[in-house]
């Protein structure tokens, strides 16, 4: 039996960071256990649609398939955020990751929203903690009304628990949001008395990982799902390779 879409994830490329050389990135993919990526602007330039294209051919050679590109950030620059929405669609992906800013929003979310139609993508907008407009759940509820049916959430875990207690992942999948989950991006943090962050392996920090997944599984989730690890950019094979250990521990 297919795994479910929150089961069937792959990783960010910003992982991968101090790593630029596109073969290697594909070849450390494959080798942490997973086949999928989100491309992010670190590996790819979404302005030029040539050179992304010769991207794309070094990840399909590899046998990755490239799921969502971003995270992008939003202000109704039309000609220029087309370009993304081109090679998303090139990709195949049907999703982007996405920020907003405070000063554009009110242009940028309906100008993409039309995009979105468009090229038939989905909008995930990431929650970046309590310090990046967006971090919000009230934002975000806005910014959902404002674009409509293809603009979501693209729920980043830890971020989301960074906000404090209004922050549950569990609770925004299966209540505040419902139906309303684009995309996943599976992260986990341990918090100091200051409230500051430590990346720690998915699932044994403060992330409830299994009713987290099973949340996302009993709304009916079917979008973009990927692991990410920020600690170790100059050796992420091993962390991200216990992630995916993690996740496929996880009883159906």
């Amino acid at each position: 039996m297919a795994a479910s879409a929150a089961r069937d994830f792959g990783v960010q490329s910003y992982c991968f960071r101090n790593t630029t050389d596109n073969a290697k990135v594909a070849q450390m993919v494959k080798q942490i256990g997973v086949s999928k990526i989100e491309l992010c602007a670190v590996h790819a330039d979404f302005d030029d649609f040539d050179a992304f294209k010769k991207v794309l051919d070094i990840y399909r050679s590899a046998g990755v398939q490239v799921v969502s590109i971003g995270v992008q950030t939003f202000v109704g620059d039309i000609a220029r955020e087309k370009k993304w929405f081109q090679c998303a669609a090139a990709a195949g992906a049907k999703h982007i990751s996405a920020h907003f800013t405070v000063g554009t929003f009110r242009d940028a979310v309906p100008a993409a929203a039309k995009l979105c139609e468009e090229f038939d993508l989905r909008i995930g907008i990431h929650c970046h903690g309590g310090y990046m407009f967006g971090g919000s759940p009230d934002v975000l509820d806005i910014l959902c009304k404002i674009g409509g049916p293809r603009i979501g959430i693209n729920i980043d875990t830890a971020w989301c628990m960074q906000i404090g207690p209004q922050g549950d992942p569990v609770q925004w999948v299966s209540e505040k949001f419902k139906g309303k989950i684009f995309g996943v991006h599976y992260k986990d943090f341990t918090f100091d008395r200051r409230g500051q962050w430590t990346d720690v392996i998915v699932g044994t920090g403060n992330l409830n990982l299994p009713a987290f997944v099973k949340a996302l599984e009993e709304t009916h989730f079917d979008g973009m799902a990927v692991i990410e690890f920020e600690g170790d950019p100059e050796n992420p094979v091993p962390a991200l390779t216990d992630c995916v250990k993690k996740m496929r521990s996880l009883a159906p």
